[in-house]
């Protein structure tokens, strides 16, 4: 693959005291607790940026985009320049999560054309278990980047691209599969999963301490899903964040994944497109 996908703590640890810092993003999120900043303001690893997913990683929800649409590129290097990103600087993003949060931000600095982007793995819980220092408080802004984003060098499918995936290649659904079966749906208008389309919990890409399982177990895992046979792979999930975590996954086992932005939120939205139902595709 083109570039690494994860950065340690030990290697986070030297990179900060080194002579070129990378810029560290806390996005620090999850579905149903809107308190995020108030927890970067608790503790926070010494010179992490907050970053905002709702209003900074995406573009205002909408039938038709779903709840977290991708955000216009103007309005990202915006933000990514208010981050304090130069051109050609490292950036490692985390959350508090198992980065199921923070791999939309590496997502979409990917997909805008920066590479040296890298997950914390093991997320913020990683640097806790090792003992290393956090801050408290909101710091001052940093001084203004100057990086330039481009955008479409990660792949994307629209509702019929995804419809198309599921037919003809591998459409993976990244959602607990509780939501898959339709079992439940706390969030979205409708329950089910698009027809076709395979389960794959994003939470079954982690150990049990929150970093990514070996590349070989990834492998293994998305092979028993029929990635090794597929020409194309998509993945979807709620709306387009944990979707983002899945295609890191995929990644580091080897396969390139695109992603459905607007997902179950907006598939799901549309009265004309089908819903099933059950543990099977």
């Amino acid at each position: 693959m083109s570039a690494r996908v994860t950065t340690t703590v030990a290697e986070l640890r030297e990179l900060l005291a080194s002579d070129e810092p990378p810029v560290v993003l806390d996005v620090r999120w999850a579905l149903g607790d809107p308190h995020g900043r108030a927890h970067y303001a608790e503790a926070h690893i010494p010179g992490a940026v907050y970053v905002d997913l709702d209003t900074e990683l995406a573009a205002p929800p909408s039938p038709e985009g779903g709840r977290h649409p991708l955000p216009r590129t103007e309005d990202l290097q915006e933000a990514v320049r208010r981050w304090g990103i130069r051109q050609g600087q490292q950036v490692v993003v985390h959350d508090d999560l198992g980065n199921t949060a923070a791999a939309r931000a590496w997502w979409l600095l990917r997909h805008a054309g920066l590479t040296g982007v890298t997950l914390l793995d093991g997320a913020l819980g990683a640097w806790r278990a090792a003992g290393l220092p956090l801050e408290s408080g909101v710091p001052a802004d940093p001084p203004p980047g100057d990086v330039v984003l481009a955008e479409g060098a990660l792949p994307t499918v629209d509702a019929e691209g995804a419809a198309e995936l599921a037919r003809s290649g591998l459409l993976l659904d990244a959602r607990a599969a509780e939501r898959y079966r339709g079992e439940v749906e706390p969030v979205d208008p409708r329950a089910g999963h698009i027809p076709g389309a395979v389960s794959a919990p994003t939470g079954e890409n982690l150990a049990a301490d929150g970093t990514f399982l070996p590349a070989g177990e990834l492998r293994e895992r998305f092979a028993r899903r029929g990635a090794g046979t597929a020409e194309r792979i998509g993945v979807y999930c709620g709306s387009g964040v944990t979707a983002a975590h899945q295609i890191a996954a995929l990644e580091i086992a080897g396969y390139r994944a695109a992603l459905f932005p607007g997902s179950w939120s907006a598939w799901s939205a549309d009265p004309a497109r089908p819903a099933a139902r059950g543990g099977r595709p």
